[in-house]
């Protein structure tokens, strides 16, 4: 939480910067696609994020440069509980550093759970964001809509589903084994991916489940089937705590869809 707490500051401070005159709606549009309801009683709508042309927004692990957007629900009626269907992201690489996201747009699936399936749905959302193109702005946007049955198909929400990351079994991972090591100021993960190349250049992107605990960039190579991948973990309040091995989610990001592994295996 400190650590995106200083980047929406430095991301303020850059947008304050009255060189570009930039504003929020210069930039990003959203709204609510109000989509259909599921065969299981559930809702799926989406959040459609329009960026003009050059600018990014970043995806729930951004990298050390970027911002994950927080969402809140709250002024939600008749919501249990809100699922969200990340579409694959798109790796940059801009002035030595790598980030994770969308450019000049993001249709993201929102599957909603009712209370009550037999009511009507009002889905409420505030989004802290952030934006950049060659300069970063903190966004926040507020949306309200009502999610109604039976609902309608909707293309975009349809395209954004097919480009989720494929679970390990569908990419055919053949295994995975993690090896956990500390190092002066936390503990170093070595993950061997058994898993058929997904393109020429690949990323691996590792979350641990666990706010306060900064994951570095990961540096990854590639022998035959087997893709290594070697990150840093450090609490944020540099004290020691115990990895959580289940609560570890790798995704690999090359060309096409990534793939999720859900799980990180001691050898």
């Amino acid at each position: 939480m400190m650590i995106r707490t200083l980047l929406f500051a430095i991301f303020a401070t850059l947008a304050s910067v009255p060189v570009h005159a930039t504003t929020q709606d210069d930039v990003l549009s959203a709204a609510i696609l109000p989509g259909w309801e599921m065969p299981n009683g559930h809702h799926m709508a989406a959040l459609q994020l329009t960026l003009a042309p050059g600018w990014k927004t970043y995806w729930r692990a951004p990298g050390d440069a970027g911002i994950p957007p927080i969402f809140d629900w709250s002024g939600s009626q008749n919501v249990k509980s809100v699922r969200i269907h990340w579409p694959s992201p798109t790796v940059f690489h801009n002035n030595g550093m790598q980030t994770i996201g969308y450019h000049e747009g993001l249709t993201l699936p929102i599957e909603v759970t009712p209370i009550d399936a037999a009511k009507p749905i009002e889905l409420r959302a505030q989004v802290d964001l952030g934006v950049c193109d060659d300069i970063c702005m903190p966004a926040n946007v507020t949306l309200r809509a009502a999610l109604t049955a039976p609902g309608a198909a909707d293309d975009a929400i349809r395209a954004a589903l097919k480009s989720v990351p494929l679970t390990a079994q569908q990419a055919g991972l053949k295994g995975i084994s993690c090896q956990v090591e500390p190092i002066d100021d936390g503990l170093r993960l070595t993950a061997r991916i058994a898993l058929a190349p997904r393109g020429q250049t690949e990323t691996v992107a590792f979350e641990t489940g666990e706010a306060s605990v900064w994951v570095g960039e990961a540096q990854t190579s590639r022998t035959g089937n087997t893709l290594t991948s070697v990150t840093d973990l450090v609490a944020n309040n540099g004290a020691p705590f115990a990895l959580d091995r289940s609560g570890v989610t790798l995704t690999v990001l090359g060309e096409g869809r990534a793939v999720e592994i859900a799980g990180c295996p001691a050898p």
